[in-house]
């Protein structure tokens, strides 16, 4: 008597799934990780920096890193 099988079923295919990620996927982490640098380089910074426009500085910041 011979062994009957069975077909696998295949595995569902997802047509029109985009395989890419959105932006803010590798923008969030690469802002707190350049935020914590900054952090961890110039802690002082952090505290005498209440008058001063973040956004400025952080920009100013990354790049001195970037032309370094």
């Amino acid at each position: 008597m011979p062994a009957s099988t069975q077909p696998r079923p295949r595995p569902a295919t997802s047509r029109g799934a985009d395989p890419r990620l959105p932006w803010w996927a590798l923008a969030l982490p690469t802002l707190a990780f350049v935020a914590l640098l900054t952090l961890i380089l110039h802690p002082t910074d952090a505290h005498a920096a209440a008058g001063d426009p973040v956004i400025a500085r952080l920009l100013e910041r990354v790049q001195q890193l970037l032309t370094r």
